[in-house]
């Protein structure tokens, strides 16, 4: 359990991650030997289903047979659990949807359970994508051919924390401009889409069309 903080008139506080949360390594590999491409099972969310948006990209997920997924509960996820990428694409992260509830992670992976009562899910998320802070973490990677980050480290990052009305507020604001490049980004695919067109319209008229 994190300590209680009392802000008084501080507008933010260093807090390490471990005091906000609980960091969990992913199974080991031999926890997961039965993973298969088939429809049946449960889904196991590895680096490759993490998205640059920090959404899951479930359409290539693999699973685990229904009969091998009681050895594994402990690494169930649950709504607003982070899964974040310790081998490969460092700091890569997703925040666990409902939709995602009960689902498992790979030995590649590390999950974050936010402690609730003293962080938001979407607030802890948004800091630790914040460029800066990714920065930090390829900097704590444990060297090798393939850099890697373990619980020990995520316990010790130091997390900006403001009071929870300022949390919100910071979600708000972040979730009305992804809002924006979504709606950005569809338009742009809209005119790419029409692009080819507009040319074969204006190439193949005839004079005085």
């Amino acid at each position: 359990m994190a300590p209680h903080h009392a802000w008084g008139d501080a507008q933010s506080k260093r807090i390490s991650l471990g005091h906000l949360s609980s960091v969990t390594a992913g199974p080991s590999g031999a926890l997961l030997d039965h993973l298969h491409d088939g429809p049946e099972g449960v889904p196991v969310i590895a680096p490759p289903d993490l998205t640059e948006h920090f959404t899951v990209d479930s359409r290539r997920i693999r699973r685990v047979p229904l009969g091998q997924a009681e050895r594994l509960a402990r690494f169930a996820l649950r709504e607003g659990d982070l899964v974040v990428v310790r081998q490969g694409t460092l700091g890569r992260l997703a925040l666990i949807g409902s939709e995602h509830t009960g689902w498992f992670y790979s030995s590649s992976c590390l999950r974050i359970r936010p402690h609730r009562e003293f962080v938001l899910p979407a607030y802890l998320a948004a800091y630790l994508t914040h460029p800066p802070v990714r920065r930090e973490l390829l900097g704590r990677a444990l060297p090798g051919t393939v850099p890697s980050l373990n619980s020990a480290m995520l316990n010790k990052l130091p997390v900006t924390m403001v009071p929870m009305e300022r949390q919100q507020a910071v979600v708000e604001a972040l979730a009305d401009i992804d809002e924006q490049v979504r709606i950005q980004r569809e338009m742009a695919a809209r005119l790419e889409a029409i692009r080819p067109s507009v040319f074969d319209e204006l190439t193949n008229r005839r004079p005085n069309q």
